[in-house]
């Protein structure tokens, strides 16, 4: 073995003992006569010292060194003089006897440090270094943390891991599928899994009652702070179960994650939103509820004054702002600015202040009068001093658009703290989404969710009006996890199809295989699955899932380490029966 010891472990109870240690050289400080190197491994970092006046050519090689060199050296363990409090080791340090470098290392392009001065492309490209750095090497452990937790919850609850192929079917619902050629069937392909979901509904068919998998899962979607091309599922399914048995189920999972991994421990029941009450009320089906801030239709307060904007609108909406009457004219201009850019889309904003010797100031004064704009103010539960934020338009764009201004409004005033956790589930769903541009309804979550029970009579006659038994868990403004009670009747299942559109041939094309099975006694099914990126994210209080992936891609959805995507080499592409065109 190269070491006795690692870096992390040493205290004042091993005062005295010889030990060796290996790992890579942190930081030197040379101080004329002493010599002191900071050692750093995955565990920790312990100071080495090297004394010029007993050991002059010992610490001569010493100072030769350079950040990230591998060493290996042998020493006493002493006490220190100078103890350094903010580290498990900080009381010894470690008189080195013997000094060997087990590889050299050139000049790192930034300072492996938390605050490094590395930039995140540059961090990117030396990704392997960047790993080096405390803060993201603990992020990567509290990952391995929460699997672990993961796999021995649901063991606990008869759940099976179980693996399912990673070479597929290309189906035409849902994002962009990642395609692989087969050299095998020249002109034909695989895709890479966006979702387990077709195996594991036929895993409950063959009756393995319980699955589980933390899965590699594909999208060729545009990224964000969130979402990777390549990300991992938390992917569950379960037989002769009811939404509340799913529900209950992985609430406790959460639970006991939390409680494991950051001693928070949930007493209550989340609570449970339908989705028509998230849109309408926060304006998002993943609502933050860390704070109040609600939206209140005004749209019959505010009609028939003479303002053309809002006696035109199909919609009006605002959002009580507590304690921001005093907002200067420069910040509110700051929130029209916000609302009226490409991200938001709003045309314009009006706004009222409750100031707190008891007026009224609106940027509409001249339609409305002080009694109008106190009836907006109390219908929204203002009082003195507060702000309130309208907007106008089409009901449901406007809401999304309030619920995006509220969000902004919770991070100006501070209130998304990141070391307070809110869940719920939001249930009632949609079945259907109607696309204006295709002229069709699409699954709002995929094909093989179940209706209501009650709602499966308007396949034919108003899909528009059926509600999906359907789920996401949801925290602080972020879809953890989401899943539904699945359609396991042939007949269902053939409907839903129809109402997407499919003719029974192309139904039979993509899905015959599922359909086939469940002509075999499909049972009763359901079940959910959790971002894992993002459970860990959340848990390390990060706002991009990317420093939680060991090695992820680029906004551009590149790994710039390995220099990926590139070109194939024309003999690979005749191999594949792939020609490549401008």
């Amino acid at each position: 073995m190269y070491r006795t010891h690692t870096c992390g472990c040493l205290t004042l109870r091993d005062a005295g003992q010889t030990v060796t240690l290996a790992g890579w050289v942190q930081r030197m400080r040379d101080l004329g006569g002493m010599t002191f190197i900071d050692l750093r491994d995955r565990y920790g970092i312990t100071q080495l010292t090297f004394n010029m006046e007993t050991q002059p050519g010992l610490c001569a090689e010493a100072r030769r060194l350079g950040r990230e060199f591998v060493l290996q050296v042998t020493g006493t363990v002493c006490e220190r003089s100078n103890k350094n409090p903010k580290i498990p080791t900080g009381d010894i340090e470690i008189h080195v006897t013997e000094l060997r470098v087990l590889n050299a290392a050139l000049v790192p392009p930034f300072t492996i440090e938390d605050d490094t001065d590395g930039g995140d492309e540059l961090r990117m490209r030396y990704r392997y270094l960047d790993l080096r750095r405390a803060m993201v090497r603990k992020n990567i452990e509290l990952r391995h943390r929460i699997a672990q937790e993961t796999r021995r919850y649901l063991d606990d609850h008869q759940f099976l891991e179980i693996e399912t192929p990673v070479l597929i079917k290309s189906t035409p619902e849902g994002a962009r599928d990642f395609v692989v050629p087969s050299r095998m069937n020249p002109g034909q392909f695989y895709a890479l899994p966006q979702s387990p979901q077709q195996y594991k509904q036929l895993l409950m068919v063959s009756g393995f009652d319980r699955y589980f998998q933390i899965v590699k899962c594909f999208r060729d979607e545009d990224l964000r702070a969130d979402r990777q091309p390549e990300f991992t599922q938390i992917d569950c399914e379960m037989s002769f179960v009811e939404q509340d048995d799913v529900l209950q189920l992985f609430e406790g999972l959460i639970k006991h994650l939390f409680k494991k991994i950051k001693g928070i421990e949930f007493k209550e029941p989340f609570r449970r939103m339908p989705y028509s009450e998230a849109m309408s009320l926060y304006g998002s089906d993943k609502p933050d509820l860390r704070f109040d801030m609600k939206i209140c239709d005004l749209t019959q307060l505010v009609k028939g004054k003479g303002f053309g904007i809002f006696d035109q609108a199909p919609y009006i909406g605002g959002i009580c702002v507590p304690g921001a009457a005093a907002y200067s004219r420069k910040q509110t201009d700051e929130l029209t600015d916000f609302v009226k850019s490409p991200q938001v889309g709003a045309s314009g904003l009006v706004y009222v202040k409750w100031n707190a010797d008891g007026t009224f100031k609106s940027s509409v004064d001249k339609f409305y009068t002080p009694d109008d704009l106190r009836r907006w103010m109390e219908a929204a539960g203002a009082s003195a001093g507060d702000l309130m934020l309208v907007l106008s338009g089409p009901a449901d764009r406007t809401r999304v658009q309030l619920g995006q201004l509220r969000l902004e409004m919770g991070n100006r005033l501070g209130l998304r703290s990141k070391d307070e956790f809110k869940p719920l589930w939001v249930v009632d769903f949609p079945l259907f989404e109607w696309d204006e541009e295709t002229q069709r309804f699409y699954a709002m979550h995929h094909p093989f969710t179940s209706p209501r029970p009650e709602d499966i009579q308007y396949f034919e006659t108003d899909p528009g009006r059926m509600a999906a038994a359907a789920y996401d868990c949801v925290m602080n403004g972020v879809e953890l996890g989401g899943g539904s009670i699945r359609i396991h009747d042939a007949d269902v299942q053939q409907k839903m199809f129809a109402a997407l559109g499919f003719t029974p041939e192309q139904a039979e094309e993509q899905f015959g295989f599922l359909m086939h099975a469940f002509q075999y006694g499909a049972p009763p099914h359901g079940g959910i699955a959790f971002g894992f990126d993002r459970l860990v994210s959340m848990m390390a209080g990060l706002d991009s899932i990317r420093d939680t992936i060991a090695f992820p891609k680029n906004n551009a959805g590149r790994d710039v380490m390995s220099n990926s995507p590139a070109p194939l080499d024309a003999s690979q592409l005749r191999e594949l029966h792939i020609a490549v065109t401008e």
